[in-house]
């Protein structure tokens, strides 16, 4: 595994966290993102994030590990920059799918990258429900390999299910 992280020390109370550089970086949400559609066993996706310049990258490997979950074939709905609230009525509209919210958020001049997985019930994933799974398949350098482009799903924009602030 290239640049590897201490799962336990990231993967844990029912987010995956870490200071950014050091703890997380980039790759960990491609990882976390292929991991956890193969976890949910799931064909599309919500993804969001919070605006923040540092979310961005995260953002954009998270849904490019969604797309290359090995045979799934993962539609991403990436809906940009949106809250919980906005993401979990997204999830709903969309039939309810699985979904994650990437932020940043700086505490003592150090940025925190937080990933959250939610279930199709729009409730987070924790440890009983697929976290766990998702950490171990990391740690164990189990993380779907990217895929063909035939396999590969899609990324599409879907701005509009998100409501002006």
């Amino acid at each position: 595994m290239l640049n590897p992280i201490d799962t336990d020390a990231v993967i844990r109370d029912g987010r995956v966290a870490g200071v950014f550089p050091g703890e997380i970086h980039e790759g960990v949400a491609w990882w976390v993102a292929s991991c956890f559609v193969v976890v949910s066993r799931t064909g599309q996706l919500a993804v969001a994030h919070d605006g923040h310049p540092t979310t961005a990258e995260f953002h954009r490997r998270f849904c490019r590990g969604a797309i290359n979950a090995e045979h799934w074939g993962c539609q991403v709905a990436d809906l940009g920059t949106a809250g919980e609230s906005q993401l979990l009525r997204a999830m709903t509209s969309l039939g309810a799918i699985p979904g994650a919210r990437l932020s940043t958020g700086v505490e003592g001049g150090r940025k925190i990258v937080t990933i959250r997985l939610y279930d199709a019930d729009g409730q987070p994933v924790d440890e009983e429900k697929g976290l766990a799974k998702v950490r171990e398949m990391i740690a164990s350098d189990r993380a779907p390999r990217p895929v063909n482009d035939q396999a590969k799903g899609r990324i599409i924009e879907r701005r509009d299910l998100v409501e002006s602030p």
